[in-house]
């Protein structure tokens, strides 16, 4: 199963995307929160 993950170029495609989209996601958290923290000092 994990060897199949490994050398599947479709697979690799899918955790790639999940990827980006969990980077985006927390970029964006961050972003958010850097900038709610500014606005109240």
């Amino acid at each position: 199963m994990l060897h199949l993950l490994l050398t599947d170029p479709v697979a690799w495609g899918s955790v790639l995307g999940i990827l980006i989209i969990v980077i985006m996601c927390a970029y964006y958290a961050y972003m958010f929160i850097h900038n709610s923290g500014d606005e109240t000092k």
